[in-house]
């Protein structure tokens, strides 16, 4: 799925919301109603599927639903567009693009900022890109956000390093980098915000290794390389350069141990862990996809959601509750 046509599915996808919930509270006036067009490009990277290790969010319709491990999924709240998830907290940003956070061991939904059109969660905290393209950051304990970057088209915490993409697809990068995390050769962390490639649309980042999806397609990643996430790309210790694992995708997610890409006909493709360093295609036709700890998630043309083990094969869709 190109650029285009996921921004016309998020549009799409914000008109049924629209019209789901026709009796419920007006959207409050300060949303992204006239939204730079860096925060539009940040729209299309919206997710409703989001994985932290063993704790998984999934968007149905304007439901958000939260499960660990094998349990079964809960509703959790209504009237959501985005979701991301972290070690303690869930993330969702809803129909007045308020970002809202919630205990995940059970708890009160609360707004914690207002005007964003993305936000990722991870180790070192939040991410948000708001209304007017700028991107803001929050530590892990609550405080108050502050200013990142002038602009932003896509962000992603990860484990040890985050990363931010910006309107000309420049790739940032801060945070630790002995395991190779910044890409072009360094080993010892750079204060700030560290330029290290161009010609990005999507990163993803998780325990120590990270993957930028490039313009023309292809899917590049460094960082530790253990168990396969990068391929045959430093496999066995780490890669401190970017590479090219794949070629010809739209999307890319990453747990910390496997990668899963999507590509124009919709099929789903892992590697790394038990799916071995070769991609190697599964039969599942998807939309959306996201990666943990040693599961894939997806979400298929129906809006029905998957998820299987890394080693295994999607069999049936997960169960959800039915729309109270």
């Amino acid at each position: 799925m190109t650029p285009a046509q996921r921004l016309a599915l998020w549009l799409g996808a914000s008109c049924v919301v629209g019209a789901a919930s026709a009796g419920a509270a007006a959207a409050p006036p300060d949303g992204c109603l006239q939204p730079a067009p860096t925060a539009v490009a940040a729209m299309q990277r919206q997710a409703r599927l989001a994985a932290y290790y063993d704790h998984k969010l999934a968007l149905v319709g304007d439901r958000v639903y939260e499960w660990q491990g094998s349990g079964a999924p809960r509703l959790v709240l209504q009237g959501a567009r985005h979701v991301s998830v972290g070690k303690a907290f869930g993330y969702a940003i809803d129909r007045g693009n308020r970002a809202l956070q919630w205990p995940l061991d059970g708890g009160a939904v609360t707004p914690l900022l207002e005007q964003v059109a993305l936000i990722s969660a991870g180790e070192s905290g939040l991410l948000a890109i708001r209304c007017d393209g700028s991107l803001w950051e929050r530590g892990v304990s609550a405080g108050p956000w502050r200013q990142s970057a002038d602009s932003a088209v896509h962000a992603w915490v990860g484990d040890s390093a985050d990363y931010y993409i910006d309107a000309k697809g420049g790739l940032h990068v801060r945070g630790l980098a002995h395991r190779g995390q910044y890409g072009d050769g360094r080993l010892a962390a750079a204060p700030g915000w560290t330029r290290v490639s161009d010609e990005a649309l999507q990163v993803v980042a998780h325990t120590g290794h990270a993957l930028y999806l490039r313009r023309d397609g292809a899917v590049l990643g460094t960082g530790g390389n253990r168990f396969g996430p990068l391929g045959s790309h430093g496999h066995g210790d780490k890669a401190s350069s970017w590479g090219v694992v794949f070629d010809g995708a739209t999307a890319v997610a990453t747990g910390s141990r496997h990668t899963a890409a999507l590509t124009a006909d919709g099929r789903v493709w892992l590697w790394g862990a038990a799916e071995g360093l070769r991609p190697l295609p599964t039969q599942l036709l998807a939309v959306e996809i996201a990666a943990g700890l040693d599961s894939t998630l997806a979400i298929d043309a129906l809006g029905a959601v998957w998820e299987w083990r890394v080693g295994e094969r999607p069999s049936a869709p997960v169960p959800v509750p039915a729309k109270p």
